[in-house]
């Protein structure tokens, strides 16, 4: 369990909670691509030199540090990191035969790269960690939070997932039937019916602790699971439910991770099952798009749902409920890694 006390995203829509479907932004080129701010905080030498996954994540994180009140450490989550400046480096060796090559590039490609320019920027000396897990890397990063809160109660910490859409990635899970062959508005994604999701991108950062003061929401439980097998998958949610629900209360809310996708819609279903007749299910990625660390942007969003209202446009099933005390947030990825995260804020 962890505390939540501070959140910044960076996403597609400029506004992540606009009220009003028909004022969304809407894919290009089938790429829902994140709006970026104008990242006063980045000192001008270092920005130029930063990839837009890096500037997405340091961009998020440095509002939430401040020298007054450092967090001890940094611990990010993200699929692919540097991967458009591995793949400029990697171009390099072979235009120039292996010759001189401008070391920018492949500085910003590493996979700990995000994590390491923040602990420069910000002269965090803490405990500094990326976790690169596919659909699971933010998960192991809120994990990975966790135990470190178990040892040293009395930190912080520095959460966060960022992924960007690299060209070299975009082209291989294309090829591969990952994304919709067809154009199809995020207005109506989840009326689509047909294989594939449209690819997303963003950052969001979290300051967390294990002290409940002036703390915006309460990270009660996390589990994730490898598996196909739609059974197992729901088997395991309702383990979940029982284990970590208080007696006497239900989920008021379940976020889901439903991304137009067939392939992944019975993972969804399924789940939907186990939930109370008076429990809403909200939407989210027709807003954000998909990547592995979307459900990053899932826990920001429950984050605002624990204190304001959900669009009406985010409801698949909506309840008489206007205020929620228990969320549940299921991510897919790819219809193998799950991941259940119960967030909770107290009343």
């Amino acid at each position: 369990m962890l505390y939540i006390h501070k959140t910044f995203s960076i996403s597609v829509q400029q506004n992540l909670l606009q009220a009003n479907i028909e004022l969304i932004n809407e894919p290009v080129n089938k790429k829902l691509q994140a709006i970026e701010p104008a990242y006063e905080k980045i000192p001008p030498g270092i920005l130029r030199r930063m990839g837009k996954s890096i500037r997405m994540g340091v961009g998020a994180a440095l509002p939430l540090m401040s020298e007054t009140d450092p967090v001890n450490g940094i611990i990010m989550g993200s699929a692919n990191a540097g991967m458009e400046e591995c793949v400029k480096f990697l171009n390099q060796i072979v235009q120039y035969e292996e010759g001189q090559l401008t070391p920018g590039n492949f500085v910003q490609s590493t996979g700990n790269v995000i994590a390491g320019q923040l602990g420069l920027i910000t002269r965090n000396k803490g405990y500094n960690v990326t976790h690169v897990h596919a659909g699971l890397a933010f998960e192991n990063a809120v994990l990975d939070a966790i135990m470190q809160l178990n040892t040293n109660p009395s930190n912080s910490y520095l959460l966060g997932g960022v992924d960007e859409i690299s060209s070299f990635h975009y082209n291989i899970e294309a090829l591969a039937g990952t994304y919709k062959k067809e154009e199809v508005s995020n207005k109506v994604l989840y009326e689509a019916g047909s294989p594939g999701y449209l690819v997303g991108e963003g950052a969001a950062m979290f300051v967390v602790s294990a002290e409940a003061n002036n703390f915006i929401a309460k990270l009660t439980a996390i589990a994730t699971i490898h598996s196909t097998d739609i059974e197992l998958v729901q088997a395991q949610l309702k383990m979940f439910l029982q284990k970590n629900l208080e007696a006497g209360t239900a989920i008021d809310l379940f976020l889901s991770g439903e991304n137009g996708d067939n392939r992944t819609l019975p993972f969804y279903t399924a789940c939907e099952t186990l939930l109370a007749d008076d429990t809403a299910i909200v939407r989210y990625k027709h807003m954000t798009g998909d990547f592995p660390t979307a459900s990053a942007l899932g826990l920001w969003y429950a984050c605002e749902f624990l204190q304001q209202q959900v669009p009406q446009h985010m409801f698949k099933k909506k309840t008489s409920k206007t205020s929620y005390r228990n969320i549940l947030l299921y991510n897919n990825f790819k219809g193998l890694q799950h991941s259940f995260i119960l967030v909770s804020k107290a009343w």
